[in-house]
């Protein structure tokens, strides 16, 4: 037998329909089985709670119920007090224990449960209408991580991954991605806890692997170009890697480290304007592996006639 439905939801009997609402929001949000797990007394009291509001939120239920005409349990007086199988907890249409009721008139279920995220009461199985464990619940999401070349970035690709159950998926790289980008793939997660739902996503974290020529910055590359001694002397023409091949560029003479030369087009793909960023080399003077004698006399005779002495180019500029 259910209790005054006043005094379940702890208004007076002047309430007015916002008071009952203001309510019973507070009183979901602190019993909600999602929030007292394993809790049946909590969760008795949430069924009455629920039951009463079911109840007073219907002006000619409280109009009836006031003037004697119903009970506690939703069941007119009338009918020889066993009712029509109407009450809360009684099998009603309306109440909470055995209708087919998805939710109250006038409450966003889903933002009284917002504290529990992503409609969490809904995810274990609570249905006004339809007792617990009636709800469709989704599936929890797979999540994994996939390491990526830089040219998977720039000209896209389909890689294959092994999912933490067993199932292998292939996953489209797109155009742009970056590294630490998440890519969602619908429905490959685990599958629904009580078989009702959907299944969950499968989340694919990128990791983007260092390139042994090539540095990311943003939709640029950057790069180390190494040039001989006598080209960044006089000058010339000097093969150049890019991700699309290597291309010839030219040193002007006079060439010192720390110059740069940039080749535009040649660089990352930005996914939102659909075009390639730039390569940016920077020259390094480069001696070669093994040093002849004719090499090391001319470096000694230079050192000794000591024609300049090098020097930081910040410090120049002092």
């Amino acid at each position: 037998m259910a209790g005054d439905p006043y005094s379940e939801l702890g208004v007076s009997r002047t309430a007015s329909a916002d008071d009952i609402q203001k309510a019973f929001r507070k009183l979901a949000k602190e019993l909600h089985p999602d929030r007292n797990p394993n809790n049946k007394a909590a969760e008795d009291r949430f069924k009455r709670v629920s039951a009463a509001f079911d109840l007073l939120k219907d002006p000619d239920k409280r109009k009836k119920y006031d003037a004697g005409q119903m009970d506690a349990d939703g069941r007119e007086t009338y009918r020889s007090g066993f009712g029509g199988g109407g009450g809360f907890g009684g099998g009603s249409s309306q109440g909470y224990g055995g209708g087919a009721r998805g939710s109250f008139d006038g409450i966003d279920l889903d933002d009284i449960f917002d504290i529990f995220g992503s409609g969490g009461g809904r995810r274990q199985g609570f249905n006004p209408g339809g007792g617990f464990g009636a709800q469709a619940q989704k599936g929890g999401d797979l999540r994994l991580k996939l390491d990526i070349d830089l040219m998977d970035t720039i000209a896209g690709n389909t890689r294959r991954v092994q999912l933490t159950d067993g199932r292998t998926l292939d996953v489209s790289i797109p155009k742009g991605a970056r590294d630490g980008q998440t890519l969602r793939l619908k429905g490959q997660g685990a599958p629904s806890p009580n078989g009702r739902g959907p299944h969950g996503d499968a989340l694919v974290e990128l990791v983007l692997k260092p390139h042994g020529v090539f540095r990311v910055e943003g939709n640029d590359l950057h790069m180390d170009l190494y040039v001989s001694i006598p080209d960044a002397v006089l000058g010339g023409k000097v093969q150049a890697p890019t991700p699309d091949g290597p291309v010839n560029v030219t040193i002007a003479k006079g060439s010192n480290s720390g110059a740069i030369l940039r080749l535009k087009g040649r660089g990352g793909y930005d996914a939102k304007s659909g075009a390639r960023g730039d390569l940016f080399a920077h020259v390094v003077l480069a001696l070669p592996d093994t040093l002849d004698d004719d090499f090391v006399a001319y470096a000694e005779d230079w050192r000794k006639q000591a024609p300049y002495a090098p020097t930081h180019p910040a410090m120049k500029r002092k």
